[in-house]
C-alpha cells in the first residue's frame, strides 16, 4: 500500500499520478504499487514538484510496519529514534 500527499503541486503533476494511483481527496494518493513503480512515481514527484511538497508513505520491512519519504519544504520532517520514525514540527527557522 502507498499513500502520497502533496500541497501546492501543479494540476498536471496530480493527472500523471492519477494513472497510477486513486485521488481519494485534493492531492491524496493511494495505490497497491510495485516497489519499482513506486520509485519511479516518487522520482517524477521530486522533479516536478516545484514551489509544493510532498509526503510519500509505504509498506516496508521495519519496525512501525511502513517507510516515510518527504520532499519540498514540508512543515514535518521524519526523524529515526531507536528504528521508530516519528515526525518533527520543523521550525520558522528551519525552512
Amino acid at each position: 500500500m502507498v499513500v502520497l500527499v502533496m500541497t501546492a503541486v501543479k494540476p498536471s503533476l496530480r493527472g500523471q499520478l492519477s494513472r497510477w494511483m486513486i485521488e481519494v481527496s485534493a492531492g491524496v494518493f493511494v495505490g497497491a504499487l510495485s516497489a519499482r513503480v513506486r520509485d519511479g512515481l516518487w522520482d517524477i514527484v521530486t522533479e516536478e514538484a516545484g514551489e509544493g511538497s510532498a509526503a510519500l508513505v509505504y509498506t516496508a520491512d521495519t519496525e512501525q510496519g511502513f517507510a516515510i519519504r518527504v520532499c519540498g519544504d514540508p512543515d514535518r520532517e521524519p526523524v529515526d529514534y531507536d528504528g521508530i520514525t516519528l515526525m518533527r514540527f520543523k521550525t520558522k527557522a528551519k525552512r
